[in-house]
C-alpha cells in the first residue's frame, strides 16, 4: 500500500470489520432462510454477486451519535490491476433522477476500469476523489492521467444526516480494501446503513443465478442498494400493505406514505459470461424487470440505475496488436442470461429488506426492519405453497 494511505486504514479497517459482522445481521435471515424460493433458476454457493468468480465486495459502516446513519460499499470485478486489465460493462438507466458519476464513459467505451463504489447523495464527489487517488497509486499506474471512477449513490436522508456530508476519503478506501470474495454482507451496512424500500428498511443485498451445463454454466449475480418506493410484492404476492397493517399502532417509519416518492435504487451485475459492451447494456435493461417484480414503482423521484458487467474478455489499456480477438454469447444465447438477471435482482432486493435490521437515526426517524415472523404468516395466509415444506 502506498504511504499516501497508510496513514489511518488500520483503526479504520477494525471499525469496519466490527460494525459489519454484527451478530445482530447474522441474526436476521435471507429469503430462501425462510423457506420462499422465487424463480426457477438455481442460485450459486453463496447467492451472492461474489459466486461470479474473483468479484470482492466490501463495506464501511458509519454509525455516530443520534443522525449519522451512512455507508460505503465497494465492488471490485477483479483482483488484479483494474485500470491496466479493464472489464466490459453496459448500463441501462431507468431513470435518471440521480447522481452517478462516470456512467457516459461507460456508455462510449463499453469498460469500466475501476472499483464500482456506492454511498449516498451527496457524497459522491469524495467517493470520486478517493477512487482517483486509489487507481492512480495501483502499481503500474505510474503514468495514468485520467481515470473514469464509477460511482453511484442513493439518499439516506431519511435516516442520515446527509448534509452533513460525513464520508470521508479514508472510509472508501477503508471498504476498497476490505473487499473480499466468498459471503457478503446484507441489511443495514456499508451504503444501506440508512436506506429505506417498499416502506421498510432497506439497505444491500444480493443474490446469483447459475446456469446448467447445457447453456454454458455460467453465472450471473446482482448486488443492489434499496432505497426506493412502491409496495411490496414476494413472488407475485402483494404483501407490503398487509405487513403495515399486522404493525398497527406502532409509530410510522416515515411522516408521509414512502410507497410514493422515495428514491432510489443501485443494481450492479455480474456474470463470467464472455458478453459484448452492447448485449451487457442489454443484460442490464433486464435487471429493471427484476426491480419491477418487487413492486417497485419507478417514480419520478427515483434515480434508477443498472451497471453489468463481464469479468470474461479483459480489455488492456494499452493493447499490444491492433485487432482484439475474443469470444462472445451471440444474440440467440442471451435469453437464459436474461432470466438470471431478473431473478437473481429480484431476490436480491428481498434480501436487503430481510438482512435489514430496525434502525433510528437523524431527527429521531426510526426505519423498522420487516418481521419476518408477519411475513411468514401472511404468505401462508395467502399463498401456502411458496413456502417450501
Amino acid at each position: 500500500m502506498n504511504a499516501h494511505f497508510g496513514n489511518s486504514l488500520v483503526w479504520l479497517l477494525l471499525l469496519v470489520l466490527s460494525a459489519v459482522a454484527t451478530g445482530q445481521e447474522a441474526e436476521r435471515p435471507r429469503l430462501r432462510d425462510l423457506g420462499i424460493r422465487v424463480g426457477d433458476l438455481d442460485c450459486g454457493p453463496f447467492n451472492a454477486i461474489t459466486d461470479v468468480a474473483g468479484v470482492r465486495v466490501g463495506h464501511t459502516t458509519i454509525v455516530d451519535g443520534e443522525g449519522i446513519r451512512t455507508g460505503v460499499t465497494a465492488i471490485l470485478p477483479h483482483p488484479g490491476n483494474l485500470f491496466q486489465q479493464k472489464v466490459r460493462a453496459g448500463v441501462c438507466v431507468a431513470n435518471a433522477f440521480g447522481k452517478a458519476a462516470g456512467l457516459l464513459q461507460v456508455q462510449e467505451l463499453g469498460t469500466i476500469e475501476t472499483p464500482i463504489v456506492l454511498t449516498n447523495t451527496l457524497n459522491v464527489g469524495t467517493a470520486m476523489e478517493a477512487v482517483v487517488n486509489w487507481t492512480l497509486h495501483q502499481p503500474g499506474n505510474e503514468t495514468v492521467r485520467s481515470v473514469n471512477a464509477v460511482v453511484g449513490e442513493t439518499n439516506d436522508g431519511f435516516l442520515n444526516d446527509i448534509r452533513g456530508q460525513h464520508v470521508t476519503e479514508q472510509q472508501v478506501l477503508a471498504a476498497i480494501q476490505n473487499a473480499q470474495e466468498g459471503v457478503v454482507a446484507e441489511g443495514s451496512v456499508g451504503a444501506g446503513t440508512g436506506t429505506m424500500a417498499l416502506g421498510f428498511k432497506g439497505g444491500i443485498g444480493t443474490a446469483s443465478r447459475r446456469l446448467g451445463d447445457k447453456l454454458g454454466g455460467y453465472t450471473v449475480g446482482a448486488l443492489v442498494q434499496t432505497n426506493f418506493g412502491g409496495n411490496l410484492m414476494i413472488a407475485g404476492v402483494p404483501v407490503g400493505q398487509r405487513l403495515k397493517e399486522r404493525r398497527a399502532g406502532e409509530p410510522a417509519s416515515l411522516p408521509n406514505d414512502p410507497t410514493q416518492e422515495f428514491g432510489s435504487i443501485m443494481i450492479i451485475l455480474a456474470t463470467d459470461a464472455p458478453l459484448s459492451d452492447r448485449n451487457l447494456n442489454r443484460l442490464a435493461f433486464r435487471a429493471v424487470g427484476g426491480l419491477a417484480r418487487t413492486g417497485a414503482n419507478l417514480s419520478n423521484g427515483s434515480g434508477d440505475f443498472v451497471i453489468a458487467f463481464s469479468t470474461a474478455n479483459l480489455v488492456a489499456d494499452a493493447p499490444k496488436d491492433s485487432v482484439t480477438q475474443l469470444t462472445e454469447l451471440p444474440n440467440e444465447r442471451m435469453s437464459p442470461l436474461f432470466q438470471a438477471a431478473m431473478e437473481s435482482v429480484e431476490e436480491a432486493i428481498l434480501n436487503s429488506l430481510l438482512k435489514a435490521t430496525t434502525v433510528q437515526g437523524n431527527n429521531g426517524h426510526i426505519g423498522r426492519a420487516i418481521s419476518t415472523e408477519h411475513l411468514r404468516e401472511v404468505i401462508t395466509k395467502v399463498q401456502p405453497e411458496l413456502i417450501e415444506k
